[in-house]
This record gives C-alpha cells, structure tokens and sequence, in this order.
C-alpha cells in the first residue's frame, strides 16, 4: 500500500503547532523542518514546512500564509483513547485556547478539529441490543467531552 501523509496548512504557526501535538501524542517527534530560500513566497529563513510524527502516523505542517486555506471541521482526525483518563489529557490540551464542540469534538488553539473519542464508544453504539445503543447516543448527544462512566451508565440501566 502506498505511504500516506497529512497535510495541515497554516498561516505561520506550523512549528509552534507540530511542537505542541508531539509534545502531547507518545512515540511522536518532529522529524525534519525546511525553510523558505530567497524564492520565496515566505519570508527568506523563515519556516516552510515542518515534518513530524504522531504515535509514528506522518505529518508535515506548512505555513502558507492567511490568505489561502483555514481548517474546518470537514477534516478532523481522531483520537482513539483507552480510558478517561486518556481522554482528559488530550480534551484538556486542547481546550486551553481551543473550543470545545459535541460528542468529543474539540478545535484546539490552531483551529484544527479532533475527535477525542473512547476506544469503547463504537462498540457501544453498536451494540446488538438497539435500546442500549439508543441510550448510549442519547447519552453522547448532551455531552461535549466524553465521559465514560456516563456511557457505560447509559448502557446499563
């Protein structure tokens, strides 16, 4: 299968942003960063693209200006975590300067969109019992960040 790579395009924060997503992902490391030459169209030194990894999943950053693109939450990428707690680390990064959205959908500081999600919330919603699914959406739909014990409380009663 042939290698894949997300691309983010920022205005010029996309340092300031791979710095903040490996500091926060296990495995994760900035693996290369290019500059803009006398050419251009950034400023000549400045930083072009910034190449990291997430938990090994390539990523490159590209600051390429305000005028062009801006995130939506068309495009989000999800975070498949192991329990609450896991889900607290990364729902609290990045609600500092982000802003926090439904069912563990949250744009953090940059305005990229993430889904932090419970590794459990598929199997639930999908349970072969359609009242107990029902529950579990009905309880999702009232949350922002996803709370398990809720979830699993939802399915139970």
């Amino acid at each position: 299968m042939p290698k894949t790579t997300i691309w983010l395009w920022f205005d010029h924060q996309g340092e300031e942003a791979a710095e903040f997503y490996t500091s926060l992902f296990p495995n994760s490391r900035v693996t290369d960063i290019s500059r803009y030459g006398d050419a251009g169209p950034g400023e000549s030194g400045s930083v072009m693209t910034v190449a990291f990894e997430l938990d090994g999943a390539p990523f490159v950053a590209l600051n390429g200006g305000p005028a062009h693109a801006s995130f939506t939450k068309a495009i989000s990428v999800q975070i498949d975590c192991a329990d609450q707690t896991e889900v607290d680390h990364y729902w609290d990064a990045f609600a500092d300067g982000g802003e926090e959205s439904a069912c563990g959908w949250i744009k953090d500081r940059f305005g990229l969109s993430w889904q932090v999600v419970r590794r459990a919330l598929p199997e639930l919603l999908g349970s072969p019992d359609p009242k107990v699914a029902e529950r579990v959406m009905a309880a999702m739909m009232t949350m922002q960040k996803i709370e398990v014990a809720d979830l699993e409380a939802a399915a139970r009663s």
